[in-house]
C-alpha cells in the first residue's frame, strides 16, 4: 500500500475518507456509468448537497434509514449523504421482494426508505406502501437538494453503529449485521492492499452497491484514486460493451462472474475478450481450483481469490506476488490486524473488520466465543505461509454412515471434468445412511449424439481421480441451471436439497 493510500486508510469516517481524496485529487473520476462520469470534488460536492436536502426531510444524525437501490452513482451519492450526515443505513439488496424488505425495515426500525420507484419491471414505490414502509421516497435518478450551510458538523467517530447489512435468507429470516465506518473501511483497506492496484487501474463494480461488497470497493477507489465502472445490470455479452469502453483493468466478483468471463473468451480464443484486462479478483463463493487455472490460461490474466462475508468484508485474499499453487488453492493470507483462529477445524475471527455482532442480541451472543472470536461455521486451515485453505462449511458436511464428507472436496474434482460446467454437492436425507452423496450438475452442451453424464460415468470419474469410495456421489441430478442468488451468484444448495430429497435412493 502507498503512504497516501495508507495515510488514508487511518480515516475514521467515510466522510473524512471522502473530504480527503477529494482534496488530494478533486479533478479524477471516481465512477464511471454509460457516458457519465463523477470526480472525487463531485462526489463529495453532490453527496453534501443531497445530505442537506435529506436533512430537510428530517433526517438527522441517527436516524435509521434503508435503500433499496440498483448499482448506480446516485446510489452512492446517497450513501455517502447519509455518511455525512451521521446516519444509520441500512441497504438492501434491489431483488428482495415483500416479505424480506418488511422483515428489514421492521428489524431496523428505519423511518425512511429510499426505493428506485419502477425497476426492472417491478414497482418497487407500491410495495412500500403496501408493507407499511415510513418515509418513503425515490431516488433512482435524482436526490434530496440543499444548502450545505444547514448541516451539522459531519460525524467524527468512526465506531458507532451507521451500517446494518442483511444476510443473505434461506430457509429462515436474514439477520441483520451490525457495521461501523472503521469496521468497513478496514475491509475496504484489506482489499486494496492485497490486489496491489495504482491510480492508473480502472475498477469495476457489477454486483449490487447494497451488498457488502460495495462500500468495501468505494474504499479501494478512495484510497488509492483510480475509477469503477458501474454496471446497472450485469449480463454477458451486453456489459461487455462498458469493460472495453472504459478500458477496464480489474473485473470479477464471485467465482460465477470468473465463470461466465471464461465462457465468453471460449467463443473467441485468443482474442482477449477485454482486451485491457490484466486482473480477475473477488470473493463470496468457493473457488474450485481448475477455475483459476483456465482463467490464467485461457484469458492470460491474473486471478486472484479472497474470503469474506456479511459480517466480515474481508477476511483474506490472494495477491499478484503470491505462487500460482497459492493463488489456485488458498484465498490467501489476512491483513495485519486480522487474527484467525482454528478451533477443532472451524475458522474464526477477530479484528476491525469483524461486525460489532448483530441486530437481535441473543444472536450475538451465540456468534463469538468466549475471546471475542467470531465463530463462521467454515471450516479450514493454515498453511506454513500463512495462507488460508477452505474445506467446506459445517453445514456442508454430508454425515454418510457416520462418515464425514467434504462437499467441496467432491466439488473441485468434478469440474475438472470437461463435460461439467458447474456442479454442486448436498447431502439428503437417507433412512439407511443418514445422509446420501448427491451430485447435482449443470452440463456443458455436447453435440448431437454424445453421451450423457450418467451416475455411473461420474463416479468411475471420481474414482479414477483417487477419491475414497466412501464419498463416491449415490445420486445424480443434471440440470439446466444451478439455482443461484443475485448478489454474488452463489449456489442456494437448500433449494437443491428441497427439490431432490424426495428423489429415490438409487441402489447401494
Amino acid at each position: 500500500m502507498t503512504d497516501t493510500a495508507h495515510a488514508l486508510g487511518t480515516s475514521h469516517t467515510f466522510w473524512e475518507l471522502v473530504e480527503r481524496r477529494a482534496a488530494l485529487t478533486p479533478d479524477r473520476p471516481v465512477l464511471l456509468q454509460d457516458d457519465r462520469t463523477l470526480t472525487f470534488e463531485e462526489l463529495r460536492s453532490g453527496a453534501e448537497r443531497a445530505a442537506a436536502g435529506l436533512y430537510g426531510m428530517g433526517v438527522r444524525p441517527g436516524s435509521v434509514v434503508a435503500w433499496q437501490l440498483p448499482t448506480r452513482i446516485e446510489t452512492v451519492l446517497l450513501a455517502m449523504a447519509l455518511a455525512r450526515i451521521g446516519a444509520v443505513q441500512s441497504p438492501v439488496i434491489p431483488f428482495y421482494r415483500d416479505r424480506e424488505v418488511a422483515f428489514a425495515l421492521r428489524e431496523s426500525e428505519a423511518a425512511y426508505f429510499a426505493v428506485p420507484g419502477e425497476w426492472r419491471g417491478f414497482d418497487h414505490t407500491a410495495m412500500a406502501h403496501r408493507i407499511g414502509a415510513r418515509g418513503v421516497f425515490e431516488a433512482y435518478d435524482s436526490l434530496p437538494d440543499g444548502d450545505p450551510d444547514v448541516l451539522p458538523p459531519p460525524p467524527s467517530d468512526g465506531t458507532d453503529v451507521r451500517w446494518i447489512y442483511w444476510t443473505s435468507g434461506t430457509t429462515s429470516d436474514p439477520k441483520g449485521v451490525l457495521h461501523t465506518d472503521r469496521s468497513l473501511i478496514a475491509g475496504g483497506s484489506c482489499l486494496a492492499h492485497a490486489l496491489r492496484l495504482s491510480a492508473d487501474d480502472v475498477g469495476s463494480i457489477a454486483f449490487p452497491f447494497a451488498h457488502i461488497g460495495g462500500p468495501d470497493y468505494l474504499v479501494m477507489l478512495l484510497l488509492y484514486g483510480f475509477p469503477a465502472v458501474l454496471f446497472e445490470k450485469f449480463a454477458l455479452p451486453e456489459s461487455l460493451e462498458g469493460y472495453r469502453k472504459h478500458g477496464v483493468t480489474v473485473a470479477g466478483g464471485s467465482t460465477a462472474f470468473y465463470s461466465m468471463f471464461l465462457a465468453e473468451q471460449r467463443k473467441q480464443p485468443g482474442t482477449p475478450v477485454i482486451p485491457t484486462l490484466r486482473l480477475l479478483a473477488g470473493g463470496g463463493a468457493p473457488k474450485p481450483p481448475e477455475v483459476h487455472h483456465a482463467v490464467v490460461r485461457e484469458m492470460g490474466v491474473q486471478l486472484t481469490h479472497g474470503y469474506g462475508m456479511t459480517e466480515v468484508p474481508m477476511i483474506t485474499m490472494g495477491s499478484p506476488d503470491d505462487t500460482p499453487e497459492d493463488l489456485a488453492t488458498t484465498e490467501g493470507r489476512p491483513p495485519e490486524g486480522m487474527e484467525i483462529r482454528i478451533v477443532d477445524g472451524e475458522v474464526r475471527l477477530r479484528g476491525e473488520a469483524v461486525c460489532k455482532g448483530y441486530l437481535d442480541a441473543a444472536q450475538t451472543a451465540e456468534a463469538f466465543d468466549e475471546d471475542g472470536f467470531l465463530i463462521t461455521g467454515d471450516l479450514g486451515h493454515l498453511t506454513e505461509s500463512g495462507h488460508l485453505v477452505l474445506t467446506g462449511r459445517l453445514k456442508d458436511v454430508i454425515i454418510r454412515k457416520g462418515e464425514n464428507i467434504s462437499a467441496k472436496e467432491i466439488e473441485d474434482l468434478l469440474h475438472r471434468h470437461p463435460d461439467v460446467g458447474d456442479a454442486a454437492v448436498i447431502g439428503l436425507p437417507d433412512a439407511e445412511r443418514g445422509e446420501r452423496v448427491c451430485a447435482v450438475i449443470e452440463a456443458v452442451e455436447q453435440p448431437s449424439g454424445a453421451s450423457a453424464l450418467t451416475l455411473e460415468t461420474v463416479t468411475s470419474y471420481l474414482r479414477a481421480e483417487g477419491l475414497s469410495v466412501h464419498k463416491l456421489p449415490e445420486q445424480l441430478e443434471v440440470v439446466d441451471a444451478l439455482p443461484r442468488n443475485e448478489t454474488l451468484r452463489k449456489v442456494l444448495k437448500y433449494k437443491l436439497r428441497e427439490r431432490f430429497s424426495g428423489s429415490a435412493t438409487p441402489a447401494p
